[in-house]
C-alpha cells in the first residue's frame, strides 16, 4: 500500500486526475453531440435515461447539450474542434502511462496512435452505452456493470499498449486494466444512485451550468479511479515480477517507503509555501 501511495504521489495523482477530467469534459461533450447527430439519437436523452434524471437535473442536461448542438455541427468547424479536443485528451492519457511506467515522452510524435485510440474510444463508449440500454434493467444496473468489466479490461489494456507506442506489453498493463475495470464498474453502480441527486442539486443552484458542474464532478471521480488504478497496477505488476524472480523485500523496506512518502509531501508543501501570494498589493501606501 505504501508503494502505491508513493507511486501516486510521484505522478502527481490529483493533478493528473483533474487534467484528465478537464480533457474528458471538453472532448466527450462534442463527441456525444456529434455521435448523436450521426446515429440519430440525442445525447441528452441517453444521459437522462441512463441515470434516470428528472426535474431540474434533466432540464439542465437538455439545455447544455442543446446549446452545444447549436454551436457544434457536423461541419468543418465541428470536426476540427472535435479533433483538437479529443487529441488533447488522448495526449493527457498518454502522459499518464508514460509517467506511471517511466517511459520517455513522445508528445505529438504519437499522434497517429492517438487517432487510433480516439476511434476505439468512440466504439468503446458505444458498446458500453448499448450494454446499459440492453441490460440496464433494475435500479442499479448490476448486470450491465458486470458485463462492463471484461470490455473495460480489454479496452484499457489496449489503450496503454497503443498510447505508449507499443512500448508497454499487454501483460504489463493487465493488472492496471483489471483494477480499473472493477473499480469503474463499482463507481458506475454508485453513480446511478448519486448522480441524479448531484445533478438536481447543481441545477437548482446554477441552472444549465449545473449540468456542466455535475459532469465535471463525476468525471473527476472516474479519472481519479483511473489514476489510482494505474499506480496500483504498476506496483502489483512489479511485485509479481519480484516474486517470480525470487526477490524478497528487505527488512527496512516499509521504513524507506514511508520516508519517501513523507519527503515528497514535505517537498510539495515547501513548494506551495514558496509561491508568491496572488493578491499582493504593489503599492502598500
Amino acid at each position: 500500500m505504501l508503494r502505491v501511495i508513493n507511486r501516486f504521489q510521484k505522478i502527481a495523482g490529483f493533478d493528473r486526475s483533474m487534467a484528465l477530467a478537464s480533457g474528458a469534459l471538453t472532448a466527450l461533450i462534442p463527441l456525444a453531440v456529434l455521435s448523436g447527430a450521426v446515429f440519430g439519437t440525442e445525447a441528452a436523452d441517453r444521459i437522462i435515461s441512463r441515470y434516470e434524471l428528472a426535474g431540474g437535473g434533466a432540464e439542465a442536461v437538455r439545455s447544455v447539450f442543446s446549446a452545444e448542438a447549436t454551436h457544434v455541427g457536423v461541419g468543418v468547424f465541428g470536426t476540427v474542434f472535435l479533433a483538437i479536443s479529443v487529441l488533447s485528451f488522448s495526449r493527457t492519457m498518454q502522459r499518464l502511462f508514460e509517467q506511471t511506467w517511466e517511459q520517455k515522452p513522445l508528445g505529438v510524435r504519437n499522434t497517429r496512435n492517438g487517432l487510433w485510440w480516439i476511434c476505439t474510444l468512440s466504439l468503446y463508449t458505444a458498446v458500453i452505452g448499448w450494454l446499459y440500454v440492453t441490460l440496464g434493467g433494475g435500479r442499479l444496473g448490476l448486470a450491465a456493470a458486470l458485463c462492463e468489466v471484461p470490455v473495460t479490461t480489454a479496452f484499457l489494456t489496449w489503450s496503454g499498449w497503443i498510447l505508449s507506442a507499443k512500448r508497454l506489453a499487454r501483460a504489463t498493463l493487465l493488472p492496471f486494466a483489471v483494477c480499473a475495470a472493477v473499480l469503474t464498474a463499482a463507481y458506475s453502480v454508485i453513480a446511478t444512485i448519486y448522480l441524479p441527486r448531484l445533478f438536481n442539486t447543481y441545477a437548482s443552484r446554477y441552472g444549465a451550468a449545473g449540468a456542466v458542474f455535475g459532469m465535471a464532478s463525476a468525471l473527476f471521480g472516474a479519472m481519479l479511479i483511473l489514476v489510482v488504478s494505474a499506480a496500483l497496477g504498476r506496483e502489483v505488476r512489479d511485485e509479481l515480477v519480484r516474486i517470480r524472480q525470487g526477490h524478497r523485500p528487505s527488512q527496512d523496506e516499509v521504513r524507506r517507503q514511508w520516508d519517501s512518502i513523507v519527503e515528497q509531501t514535505r517537498s510539495r508543501w515547501r513548494t506551495i509555501r514558496k509561491q508568491p501570494p496572488h493578491h499582493q498589493s504593489e503599492n502598500p501606501h
